[in-house]
């Protein structure tokens, strides 16, 4: 039987004038057509309404007003979503390739689906993959040493997901992620590259209070203890990935 589950696309923007047009455009080139299309604009002001307007025949829905930063707005997308699935794609970010979600969706049913990542420039350029790679085996306690897998290369069961906590402003991402994970049964490594990403981000310009929030999630999940010596073994192996080719992002 051919499963052709419905996936809503939640795509957040501000200002994004110069990137959000690339994200739309790899979302409506997918072989793959059920797909709910959500862009959640936060008010801008620089013409990027008016891009995505554009394709408004292609996008389910746009929605645009103030919010209370990244989060807020990922919980409206949330609360306007009616697919099965749910990934959020975020201006300047991409679909890897235009089968993306065909190739993932072959792969039948599951709570999540993840992948790899590709680190672009502001050109679309590949840069490589993200520093830390996905496991082979991905759970809820795979996170305890860092974002091993990207928020973009996650697609989760719309079911399973819960609001993002707003009390957290730069990593409510992690804790998103490994909420869902807490309540995965079937867990699919899709051993694709599943998105393009942006280079840059909230949490590498303001790098010491998404370290504070990473370490407080980190404790809210996995213990003082354990958090204290896990992140000592992230200090011991931090000089290593500097050296390293590979560190993208």
């Amino acid at each position: 039987m051919y499963f052709n589950p419905k996936i809503s696309i939640i795509t957040v923007v501000y200002n994004g004038h110069s990137m959000i047009e690339r994200t739309i455009k790899s979302v409506i080139a997918q072989s793959y057509t059920n797909i709910e299309f959500i862009i959640i604009d936060g008010g801008s002001s620089d013409g990027t309404l008016e891009i995505a307007e554009k394709y408004q025949s292609k996008i389910a829905v746009i929605l645009s007003g103030k919010d209370n930063g990244i989060y807020d707005a990922m919980n409206k997308g949330l609360k306007i979503a009616s697919g099965d699935y749910v990934l959020f794609l975020n201006a300047g970010d991409e679909l890897f390739s235009d089968q993306t979600l065909e190739n993932i969706f072959a792969l039948g049913a599951a709570d999540v689906y993840y992948g790899n990542t590709a680190v672009v420039n502001g050109s679309g350029i590949v840069l490589g993959d993200r520093r830390l790679s996905p496991p082979d085996v991905l759970t809820w306690k795979s996170l305890q040493y860092g974002m091993c897998v990207s928020h973009q290369s996650f697609i989760a069961k719309r079911s399973l997901c819960q609001s993002y906590d707003l009390k957290y402003v730069i990593s409510a991402d992690i804790d998103w992620v490994i909420e869902v994970l807490k309540n995965s049964k079937i867990i699919i490594n899709t051993h694709h590259y599943i998105s393009r990403f942006l280079e840059g981000g909230t949490s590498n310009k303001k790098m010491k209070q998404a370290l504070v929030e990473r370490f407080l999630i980190m404790i809210k999940h996995y213990g003082f203890i354990s958090t204290v010596l896990n992140h000592a073994y992230i200090l011991l192996r931090y000089p290593f990935h500097k050296l390293s080719k590979r560190s993208m992002t």
